[in-house]
């Protein structure tokens, strides 16, 4: 079902979906791709929205940089100096988070309008985007299907095509707080992360190069433990790049009872503990796990490839599952 949900200052709408299936609601605005609201019942029985947002359009575009629930593209995360080289060619970036490129630059896919074709139990959202846009090459066909499955769990697939040589790093960019939105900090949430790696970063929170042990350091999520604040790194996943989405982390919260578990087709996850949210919000009101590529894959020929080319079909898939207990 979707509605109007705002016009843009050049007289684009905004459209809003509303998915429900097995006691989950979630509504998915195509401006940004932005997952506004995701409702799940607590220990008791009581539903109240565990991620982070706005209730009118006015809200997303007063506060762009946090990217409340957004879809991030072309590519999540940074990459250094604001450019990459592919194929004997350099790319020149949007340097918005100088001197890098942060989620796609400064009018990524978190701020365009999506166009919407209804799946079942979801939503289906494309756009083009053109060769040259923010600096990337190649004509991108893209597509993000948000879906709610039988047991109320939210699966979201990315898939994208181009027409020449590029790359693709796409993610979500929620922040979720399973107590409810607007009930404070989330620093006592417990998390539990398969990953015995991590990519220690620079100053400008660009990766070294470096796949450092968790073990015995506070990256240590093997086990579950309070998160608690200072984290934006990106933790390297045990199963690597997989087919189909494996469960790689539970967030659960000892207040209401609520879990959240992450599974991913990804090698890695951002967790992210918003430690620079301002009002409405603020610092460490939501807890982000991104699940991505790692950052300045296109710089580090390393890492796991994040190049597209064409006759390929880039294809990701996240599946969030919530429980009680």
């Amino acid at each position: 079902m979707s509605e109007h949900f705002g016009t843009l200052s050049d007289g684009t709408p905004v459209h809003r979906w509303t998915l429900e299936r097995a006691g989950v609601r979630v509504r998915v605005l195509s401006y940004g791709g932005i997952v506004q609201s995701l409702e799940v019942p607590d220990r008791d029985g009581r539903t109240a929205n565990v991620v982070l947002g706005f209730a009118d359009l006015d809200g997303y575009l007063s506060h762009p940089g946090p990217y409340f629930g957004a879809l991030i593209g072309r590519y999540a995360n940074r990459i250094a100096g604001g450019r990459f080289a592919l194929d004997g060619l350099t790319y020149a970036l949007e340097p918005n988070n100088p001197p890098n490129s942060l989620h796609g630059g400064e009018h990524g896919f978190d701020k365009r309008v999506w166009e919407g074709t209804p799946v079942e139990h979801g939503v289906r959202l494309s756009r083009v985007s053109p060769h040259g846009e923010e600096g990337f090459p190649g004509r991108l066909e893209v597509s993000a299907t948000y879906t709610l499955s039988s047991d109320g769990a939210l699966r979201i697939v990315y898939e994208a095509v181009t027409d020449a040589p590029t790359v693709v790093n796409l993610t979500n960019h929620g922040y979720f707080n399973l107590a409810g939105s607007g009930s404070g900090n989330a620093g006592g949430h417990e998390l539990r992360l398969a990953a015995s790696r991590f990519t220690p970063v620079d100053a400008d929170l660009i990766p070294t190069g470096a796949l450092d042990e968790v073990a015995g350091t506070r990256f240590d999520f093997l086990q579950p433990r309070k998160v608690g604040a200072g984290y934006d790194h990106n933790f390297v996943l045990d199963k690597g790049v997989t087919e189909s989405a494996e469960e790689v982390a539970e967030l659960y919260d000892p207040s209401t009872g609520r879990a959240l578990t992450v599974s991913t087709t990804e090698p890695g996850l951002q967790l992210y503990t918003a430690d620079h949210l301002t009002e409405p919000y603020a610092p460490g009101d939501g807890i982000a796990l991104e699940t991505q590529h790692f950052p300045d894959s296109p710089n580090r020929p390393d890492f796991p490839s994040t190049v597209l080319r064409p006759g390929e079909v880039f294809r990701s898939e996240t599946v969030y599952g919530f429980s009680v207990r």
